[in-house]
């Protein structure tokens, strides 16, 4: 893969403990929706003794946009540190792109997305790119996370549903007891029972999973388990995200 130069432009809050950084798109860099790349800190930048300067991430942003985006929760560890740091305009070494978590081209096939948590990273940039091109294919999205405060772009995913009459958006909160923010909507953990009736009237759906690697093990047992062959299943776990 070809290593790009690129600028970190901005960078903003968009969950609780949860980040995005837009970067300058190089010059001759493509990809698909659901791809990711690795971000690359300098030496200096990464920490002194840091034995880890790189980390991959899902790409945020979709292609006809003119930035590379990325997004993550907070940790604690020496890259995220050194992320979060990172001065306005600095550069950034930038691999890729890498990946096959990506659309099927048989637009007859709905898309079915199963994201926790960080997860929804992949999942934003095929919506955008699906919502741009007006694209035919169904598209189901059921987004898990602890409370609204923790759900990253939830407000835009429920905005690309008003503007694309070809996707459906499922949030679920599991611990929304513990919000500080009203929530009207669906409680509880992605079950098999959500998943067949989100999925009822659906022909040949091929599903999505991303997140974290015990989280998208689960799904696929339970997509397993409801008759789902794993032809039909893509994922994508995200270690140490």
């Amino acid at each position: 893969m070809k290593t790009y130069q690129t600028r970190l432009r901005s960078r903003e809050v968009i969950a609780d403990r949860t980040m995005a950084f837009h970067f300058e798109k190089p010059p001759g860099f493509n990809f698909k929706p659901g791809q990711a790349i690795d971000l690359i800190l300098a030496a200096a930048e990464a920490g002194p003794g840091s034995p880890v300067a790189r980390h991959t991430f899902s790409i945020v942003s979709a292609p006809f946009q003119d930035e590379i985006v990325i997004a993550t929760r907070m940790r604690d560890s020496t890259f995220k540190h050194a992320l979060q740091s990172l001065p306005i305009g600095a550069t950034a070494g930038l691999e890729g792109p890498s990946g096959s978590l990506t659309l099927h081209s048989d637009r007859g096939r709905p898309a079915v997305l199963m994201g926790g948590g960080i997860g929804i990273t992949p999942f934003i940039s095929m919506l955008r790119h699906a919502t741009r091109e007006q694209l035919p294919q169904q598209f189901f999205l059921l987004y898990s996370n602890r409370r609204p405060e923790d759900a990253a772009f939830l407000a835009e995913l429920n905005q690309l549903e008003r503007k694309n009459q070809n996707f459906r958006l499922i949030a679920t909160m599991t611990q929304v007891a513990k919000s500080e923010r009203p929530w009207d909507g669906a409680t509880g953990p992605i079950d098999e029972d959500r998943v067949r009736m989100a999925c009822s009237n659906l022909s040949a759906p091929v599903f999505y999973l991303a997140g974290p690697p015990g989280m998208v093990e689960a799904m696929r047992q339970l997509l397993n388990e409801a008759g789902v062959e794993d032809e039909d299943i893509r994922s994508e776990e995200f270690f140490g995200y």
